[in-house]
């Protein structure tokens, strides 16, 4: 239960980033991403460090440690290339989420962004593993994405076709990215790196390959007392400690597991949107809230002691 827990507390700051942005200075999408990734990549990064500074073992990013199932195993890719490919995709997931949310609001865009990333996850999981995520989370994803879909066209303000295209397709993008970095994640910490590492060095690349982006945008806004405040929260609360939670749950769940608890998030965003933003809860925006919750607690009940299925053939 100490895995479930963390992945939903990781989802509850993860649901505070559009709130964040909603409240602090205008800010390109490409912008705030980058600063974001700098800011909380680089403390992840920072973090992972600190054993190999201090001489131990133990959580060094080049040094596996068991992981939670006791038992490391091997992966056809090479660890540089699986840090690669999950730093791609966390840099590919900030422009793609925030430029959805700027299109299409803070609940649509996260609700589409979050409600894709667990049936893209589960769906990539049981392709390249061969591993069927089980029923239950099938049952539970689907509870929560009908959860979502009833929340993003109540919160729409006039359904589907009030719907920026282009932000829909941001936010699937960012959905695919959250996939891409939780498998490669997850693959890194089947061989035995802590959830620490394995978030500090996609993070940590991910930072250092947004110091260029971020100079190539207008981040003018950082040098503002509200801005630098919204640049400091995405960082170290959205980032930093959201991810060594997530990657700690990460190492005793499956990742279809924990991406539809992270379906936790647009639930928090969708609260605060209302208490703090201001926005309307109507009927329908309740009925999704209602909903979507319903499928986080079905799963979060079967804790992790259920095993995904391996499929041969």
């Amino acid at each position: 239960m100490r895995f479930v827990t963390a992945v939903l507390l990781a989802a509850v700051c993860f649901g505070t980033t559009g709130t964040a942005q909603a409240l602090g200075p205008e800010a390109s999408a490409a912008s705030v991403g980058a600063a974001r990734i700098l800011i909380g990549g680089g403390a992840l990064g920072l973090l992972a460090l600190i054993p190999i500074f201090a001489g131990r073992r133990r959580g060094a990013a080049g040094t596996p440690t068991a992981p939670a199932s006791g038992v490391a195993t091997r992966h056809p890719l090479p660890a540089w290339l699986l840090v690669a490919v999950g730093a791609a995709g966390v840099l590919a997931y900030q422009p793609a989420f925030f430029a959805g949310t700027a299109a299409n609001g803070v609940a649509v865009g996260t609700v589409v962004a979050l409600g894709s990333a667990p049936v893209i996850t589960g769906g990539l999981d049981w392709a390249l593993r061969r591993r069927y995520p089980g029923h239950r989370w099938a049952v539970a994803t689907v509870i929560a994405t009908i959860g979502v879909g009833i929340l993003a066209a109540a919160t729409g303000g006039g359904g589907s076709a009030s719907a920026d295209p282009l932000g829909l397709v941001a936010s699937l993008g960012a959905g695919a990215s959250y996939a891409v970095y939780t498998l490669a994640a997850k693959a890194l910490l089947d061989r035995g790196w802590s959830g620490t590492a394995s978030m500090g060095a996609l993070f940590g690349t991910a930072a250092v390959f947004s110091v260029p982006l971020l100079a190539t945008t207008n981040a003018s806004w950082l040098a503002t007392g509200p801005g630098l405040a919204m640049a400091v929260w995405l960082g170290l609360v959205t980032t930093t400690l959201a991810y060594l939670l997530f990657g700690y749950g990460l190492g005793g769940l499956t990742p279809a597991t924990v991406s539809t608890l992270t379906l936790a998030e647009p639930l928090t965003a969708g609260i605060l949107g209302v208490a703090v933003l201001g926005e309307a809860l109507t009927a329908g925006a309740l009925l999704g809230l209602l909903v979507l919750a319903a499928g986080i607690v079905v799963l979060a009940t079967a804790g992790a002691s259920g095993r995904p299925r391996v499929v041969t053939g």
